[in-house]
């Protein structure tokens, strides 16, 4: 589960991590509020704008503004909020923003120079532990320094058995090029956001940047932050952090149903019990000339109220030319299967597109023979090859 920038940010500083401090508005009157009482707190006299939606590279699609006064505020909160935010990572669709974080500045020219680093916590599965990515080259365009300077790129290997140790940190700093006390304040930052980490059970925490500031803080300017979903249940305070206004609508739907759905951009539909057959399902589609257009998880049960369901949310997809359902039958019989998969095409009426189904398994035969003497146009398959030959054939026609 992602969470908000200033959601980030609020759980950073439970576990002692240093952040640029912000007040969330979802109004330009808000904004301007949020500013005065910024500037009272923080002596700050200008303020950063941001966008706040699930996504990277806010900047770079003008979802992040410097506001030098509060009529400024004002005017760039009114542009940014309604505004349908496009970045590298949102695809073309972009994102509607909200709200905005008013922010206090962090830039001011002091005594020593002001720098960006980019560092991450991540779950490293290869390695069954987590690490530390980091690097002295932080900002916007991290992605292309990992690929054309990667010896900028640099990793600490964290056992979850033993933590994050001291010496760790200090390589940390030291490789940043850290002296004095932003040495020791890099330190306390890299130990405290591997606490944070690791407290509110995260796949992911991605500072970018961890800003050194003139007068030498360390500070967390961003926080991009995502939770492991299993882990929701021991953490329900966080879990409360949902925000469904970000997430794609027909992947909320299926997963009020119990589906476990990801819209793709291909023409056909796919239905499949477990995500390695699902995986499986989609190489096959690419390979008979097709393009997944979701990844569609039924789970072990395939009950008609499911089936239709599941039928319902790739109909929504205009794009989807064929359905292909492929179902291995071992918790449930292939026979259940494909009398559920008949109930529901009665129920639904004309599914538009042709309808491919591949059942394996218990009473694999019987569940062929129920489909093919239903009287629907349901194209029955046994093997993946006639499943992938029958694909073929329908988006040929």
């Amino acid at each position: 589960m992602n969470i908000h920038e200033y959601q980030g940010k609020a759980l950073l500083s439970q576990y002692g991590v240093t952040v640029q401090r912000g007040i969330l508005a979802s109004t330009p009157d808000e904004a301007v509020q949020a500013a005065n009482a910024m500037q009272e707190q923080t002596g700050t006299s200008w303020w950063v704008v941001k966008a706040q939606v699930h996504a990277g590279g806010r900047g770079k699609g003008g979802g992040i503004k410097l506001a030098k006064s509060l009529e400024q505020v004002q005017d760039l909160s009114s542009q940014i909020l309604g505004m349908q935010l496009v970045t590298p990572q949102t695809g073309s669709a972009g994102k509607k923003v909200h709200s905005v974080l008013i922010a206090e500045d962090v830039y001011a020219p002091g005594p020593s120079p002001v720098q960006e680093f980019y560092l991450s916590v991540l779950l490293d599965r290869a390695q069954g532990g987590f690490v530390m990515v980091y690097s002295p080259e932080g900002g916007m365009d991290i992605e292309e320094v990992a690929e054309k300077h990667p010896e900028k790129i640099y990793r600490e290997w964290i056992d979850p058995t033993i933590g994050f140790q001291a010496y760790q940190a200090r390589r940390v700093a030291l490789n940043l090029g850290l002296k004095g006390q932003a040495f020791k304040q890099m330190v306390a930052f890299c130990q405290n956001l591997v606490k944070a980490f690791e407290g509110v059970e995260a796949s992911l925490f991605e500072i970018n940047p961890v800003l050194k500031t003139s007068d030498d803080r360390i500070l967390a300017v961003d926080a991009k932050v995502n939770i492991d979903d299993n882990a929701l249940m021991r953490v329900p305070e966080i879990a409360a952090m949902h925000d469904p206004r970000e997430e794609d609508p027909t992947e909320l739907k299926a997963a009020s149903f119990n589906l476990n759905y990801v819209k793709l951009d291909g023409n056909v539909g796919c239905m499949v019990n477990g995500a390695g057959l699902a995986m499986a399902t989609m190489d096959m589609i690419q390979l008979s000339g097709g393009s997944p257009a979701n990844f569609l998880d039924v789970g072990g049960t395939a009950s008609a109220e499911r089936v239709a369901q599941a039928f319902n949310i790739i109909l929504e997809d205009p794009n989807v030319k064929a359905i292909l359902v492929n179902i291995f039958g071992g918790i449930v019989r292939c026979d259940r299967v494909a009398n559920g998969i008949v109930e529901a095409c009665k129920t639904l009426g004309d599914l538009r597109v042709p309808l491919i189904v591949r059942l394996q398994g218990t009473n694999a035969n019987d569940a062929k023979d129920i489909l093919e003497s239903s009287g629907l146009p349901i194209r029955a398959a046994i093997t993946l090859e006639d499943a992938a030959k029958a694909v073929s054939d329908s988006l040929a026609a």
